[in-house]
């Protein structure tokens, strides 16, 4: 359903919130998607990792960040913490970590969908010395 249709009653209290500071999320969105550029190919970064790097917001201010401007960059390479693919987007994620060497832990045989993980261990970049984008 569209938002022009919703009585304003009935909007989604994010709206309100977004509409209120409006300024200042298109540059936020613009530092995170720097961030996840530099994230080299075969490494990630948590949605926690990029807001420390920032220097502000947190994991959902960037996870809401990469849900809606993130096709633009290497979405991939962002993640959750505990190394599950991103939900709808697990085969295409993968296919991604295939062709870059991302190190993945196999799943077990009783794993839902028997999907790999990111093997966070491994496969976790911190930035590397690269701090000319830092804030």
């Amino acid at each position: 359903m569209s938002e022009e249709i919703l009585p304003e009653d009935a909007r989604p209290e994010y709206e309100d919130a977004r509409a209120e500071y409006a300024d200042a999320l298109p540059e936020y969105a613009e530092r995170v998607l720097e961030v996840a550029e530099l994230i080299p190919p075969g490494r990630v970064m948590t949605y926690g990792d990029v807001a420390e790097w920032l220097q502000g917001g947190g994991p959902r201010q960037v996870g809401r960040v990469m849900a809606l401007y993130g096709g633009a960059v290497p979405w991939w390479r962002v993640v959750r913490s505990d190394g599950v693919l991103l939900p709808g987007h697990e085969l295409r994620a993968l296919g991604h970590y295939r062709a870059e060497g991302t190190p993945l832990r196999e799943a077990g045989r009783t794993a839902e969908g028997h999907l790999p993980r990111l093997d966070m261990k491994r496969a976790r970049w911190d930035g590397g010395g690269r701090t000319e984008g830092h804030t």
